[in-house]
């Protein structure tokens, strides 16, 4: 019998997204810093995660010629450095739903050992607009199913 891992997912805690992710050397620079641009990638892994366990199926909208999501704007704030062989968990909580958007606003924590008390440290922060798109680039419209799917995890700012 083989065994195979699942890859990594969140978990929803109330209408709080959580993903985990580890410092990997890849992720840094030659200063053991994570490198700017991978908390991006950890935020869009998070965003995609969040749309996985909602069931939106952006795959099937994409080669339907329905469209995607894109993100439309972004607002970022960089607090301290996550460094090689960091557990850093991302925080996603959506707050506010509208007819052809969503606005997430994400956080970068490193998890912090018994050693230091346990806890968390804020590394980084983010607000995206996530608009839905045609093929053609233009805004459109979300599906309705996708807006139901939203209704129930959305929060005001600043509930986490």
């Amino acid at each position: 019998m083989t065994i195979t891992p699942n890859p990594p997912g969140g978990i929803f805690d109330g209408p709080l997204h959580l993903y985990a992710v580890r410092v990997y050397y890849e992720d840094t620079d030659l200063s053991g810093i994570v490198y700017h641009a991978n908390y991006l990638r950890w935020f869009e892994r998070a965003r995609s995660d969040v749309l996985r366990m909602l069931e939106i199926d952006q795959r099937a909208a994409i080669e339907a010629g329905e469209g995607a999501y894109a993100v439309a704007d972004l607002q970022l704030k960089y607090v301290k450095p996550a460094k090689l062989d960091d557990d850093v968990i991302i925080h996603t909580l959506c707050t506010k739903l509208k007819a052809a958007s969503v606005i997430m606003h994400q956080r970068a924590f490193r998890m912090l050992g018994e050693e230091l008390g346990g806890g968390s440290q804020l590394l980084c922060e983010a607000t995206f607009r996530v608009g839905f798109v045609a093929p053609d680039g233009r805004p459109r419209r979300q599906p309705q199913a996708w807006r139901d799917a939203f209704a129930p995890i959305i929060a005001e700012e600043g509930s986490e």
